[in-house]
Parts: structure tokens; sequence; C-alpha cells
């Protein structure tokens, strides 16, 4: 099921509705999506389906949080979304945020998927989303599924590619973060950008 196409009240609803699992003694009703998803299973693909519908429900919710303001004033929310977006990812992900003047939020964006240790992005194609959705600036941010926190020195020197191919289109690279765990680290705040 695309947890991303339901509405909040649908999500809420699944979170809420009893599931019946297959081990279950006494059955309890079960919500029409998850019967035609013939997800009715395990303990523990009823909470893994639970968990998912948490998960959107907090990702769109600190998703708000972000277009709300200007995007650094409220860094503890932007870390939060990247920790929860990039949970539990066995490959790398590049993730574009398109800000406007005032760095607000325009669009958050996965431009490219890699494998465990790498992915290949094409600064063409940030220079491409930043004007399509005319970005003033943005921030870019990646994991490290292997758990190791510490830029590597491709990971800035893409952070430079980046900031002189965007500069060519007057776009402001303000950050670079590196996910790994529950740890996220700032190329702003190390003055790598």
């Amino acid at each position: 099921m695309n947890l991303s196409a339901l509405s909040r009240a649908d999500l809420v609803r699944e979170l809420l509705s009893p599931l019946v699992c297959a081990s279950s003694t006494n059955p309890l009703h079960v919500s029409d999506a998850v019967a035609q998803m013939g997800m009715l299973g395990t303990t523990d693909t009823v909470l893994a389906h639970r968990l998912g519908i948490a998960r959107e429900l907090l990702l769109r919710d600190l998703h708000a949080q972000m277009r709300s303001g200007p995007l650094m004033t409220s860094p503890q929310v932007l870390r939060d979304w990247l920790r929860l977006y990039c949970a539990g990812l066995e490959h790398e992900v590049f993730l574009a945020l398109y800000l406007d003047a005032q760095h607000r939020l325009i669009e958050a964006e996965e431009l490219f998927r890699g494998t465990l240790t790498q992915t290949s992005v094409y600064p063409r194609e940030v220079v491409k989303g930043a004007l399509a959705r005319n970005a003033s600036a943005l921030a870019v941010a990646h994991n490290h599924p292997s758990g190791e926190v510490e830029p590597s020195r491709a990971d800035e020197l893409l952070t430079q590619n980046l900031k002189h191919a965007l500069s060519l289109v007057d776009v402001r690279v303000i950050d670079h973060f590196v996910v790994a765990g529950d740890t996220v680290v700032s190329f702003a705040e190390r003055g790598l950008v």
C-alpha cells in the first residue's frame, strides 16, 4: 500500500483500526484497505503496517512545520525529518530541499538513489530542479546506510561542485547534511559550505 497516497484521515483511520493477526484467537475487525491488501498475517506484519502509518504521519507533520517558516530557524525539525526519512534505508539517497528567498521550504525531493555505499549525483539535475521550482537557495542531504557519519572527501567535493554549478544561476547552497542512523552532520556547522 502506498501510504503517501492516503489522506491524513485515512491514515489515522488505518492507524486506529483493529487488525487481525493469523495467530489471534479472538479475531478482531480489520479495515477494508488492509483486508484488500491481504495483510492478515503475523503480528510483525501488523506492527510494520502501523509503524509505517505512524512514520508517514510524522513525516507529513514535520514537512508542514518546515514549510511554515525559514528552514534554518528550526534546524531540529529539519534534522528530525531527515532522520525519519532516511530511517531504515539500506541504500543511499540524495535529497534536495528547495527554498524560496526567505529560506522557506518549497519542496523536498529525492533526486537520486544509489547503492549501500554510493549515489551518483548529477549537478545538472539539481540545477534543473532548482530552476523548475524558482528556488533561491537549497539544502541538500544524503544518508550513509553504513552508519559512518563522517563526510567523505567525495561528499565535500560534491558540495563544492554543486555550489559552483548553482551559483551560475544565482541559487545558493546553504547546507549539506549527512544522515547516519540517529546522527545528522551539517557541513555549514563544520565550515564546509
